[in-house]
């Protein structure tokens, strides 16, 4: 990077889609250099920059949105794991290889920070994915910076993808993720931190909703990634609900992603008439309805983590073996409280609890919040080494016996 060059932080993240915890994660770290580097030029690379920049683009005062590590990955001729790799590295370093996108390369190229933030969208549903870390690798090879990540899941892994995985890990300044397994996939190349997701910093009362609409009992239940089927999540959620003696003016129904999430609810309206139906664009402008001493049944993991956060318990789908039952089980074991489901057969008790313990919130944010100081260090703040929070903690529940919205939401 020249001297005289402004900085550059570049983000890579799935953003745009949209799926809420994913613009969570990206609002959150717009949020961020908004307070600690107004001034720099920063560029969010994700798949659908258009969309993107309607949720985000007032997010910081220099932000502009692209999709060129995207495009790279989605241009290679295989999704084989290491020929991906070689792919982008292989254009970044040579951008006529991709002549489409050489302004793009160059831009990146010239990167003091290529951070990768967090989401579970490199692994073995999507291998070409593993091309964003090279990307950054080699971007910064050209421009001197700095490649970091933050918040990952890379579980489960893909097939023939994880001694890529491991060469690309060992190149990263700082590699943080947010599961054990994803520890497990990289350890032997590099000791990676373990924060835990990358929402545990952006937590605070923006996130939730205080008009006061809010419902006893939420769900959130999905179509997308199901091993199981939607008609069993769907008769599952009815008995459930039925043994609970939940009526449909008790309950609310929140899409994380739009119309993804509001198949099993044209169901449910019609099974529990008086259920309110929360869309996406709703909980973006307005805040998820969620509040202490609700119960809620959910699949999305970010859904999940923002409830737990402000004191409600729940039950956590897994709707598949590996991948969401990594996300939920992360969660669980960071003292999230919630009982994680993945028998359909057997309709679980209610739970009673408070979601997560306040000092240990203040343990995990404060991990977060070390990790955010040393990617991007200022003169005021020099970097020092985060560390990483503890696995697990076991939590103390209480039970509810009525149900009552707290009067304050995680600082």
């Amino acid at each position: 990077m020249a001297p005289d060059h402004r900085a550059l932080h570049y983000l890579v993240g799935t953003s745009g889609h949209p799926n809420y915890g994913d613009e969570l994660i990206a609002a959150t770290w717009l949020r961020y250099l908004a307070r600690v580097a107004p001034e720099v030029e920063v560029w969010l690379d994700c798949p659908n920059p258009g969309p993107a920049e309607v949720l985000h683009g007032d997010l910081h005062p220099n932000v502009r949105f692209t999709d060129t590590l995207w495009r790279l990955c989605w241009e290679s001729p295989s999704k084989e794991p290491w020929e991906v790799n070689e792919f982008v590295q292989r254009a970044i370093h040579d951008p006529g290889v991709a002549p489409r996108w050489v302004h793009g390369i160059e831009l990146v190229s010239r990167a003091d920070v290529v951070h990768i933030i967090g989401g579970g969208y490199v692994n073995d549903i999507w291998p070409s994915h593993i091309g964003l870390l090279s990307g950054a690798v080699a971007a910064v090879r050209r421009s001197g910076g700095r490649a970091v990540a933050s918040g990952l899941g890379l579980w489960p892994v893909a097939p023939n993808g994880a001694a890529v995985l491991r060469h690309l890990a060992s190149q990263f300044h700082i590699l943080d993720v947010r599961d054990v397994p994803s520890v497990g996939v990289i350890e032997e190349a590099v000791t990676p931190l373990l924060t835990g997701d990358d929402i545990f910093f952006g937590l605070g009362p923006h996130l939730y909703r205080t008009d006061g609409d809010l419902r006893p009992v939420v769900v959130c239940i999905q179509s997308d990634l199901v091993e199981v089927g939607v008609p069993a999540l769907a008769d599952f959620l009815a008995d459930t609900l039925r043994t609970w003696k939940v009526t449909g003016e008790d309950l609310g129904v929140v899409e994380c992603i739009p119309g993804t999430d509001r198949t099993v609810f044209s169901w449910v309206e019609r099974a529990f008439p008086g259920a309110r139906f929360y869309p996406f664009s709703e909980i973006w402008d307005k805040g998820l309805p969620a509040a202490a001493g609700q119960t809620w049944i959910s699949t999305r993991f970010h859904a999940h983590l923002i409830a737990a956060a402000v004191g409600a318990t729940g039950v956590a789908l897994s709707v598949s073996t590996s991948y969401y039952a990594t996300k939920h089980r992360s969660l669980v074991d960071k003292g999230s409280g919630w009982t994680i489901v993945d028998d359909l057969k057997k309709i679980p008790a209610r739970p009673t609890g408070t979601g997560f313990d306040r000092a240990r919130l203040t343990e995990l944010r404060a991990a977060k919040a070390a990790l955010a100081a040393a990617i991007y260090p200022t003169p005021e703040r020099p970097p020092a080494p985060p560390s990483p929070a503890p696995a697990s903690r076991t939590t103390t529940s209480r039970v509810y016996r009525t149900w009552t919205p707290a009067a304050e939401s995680p600082a």
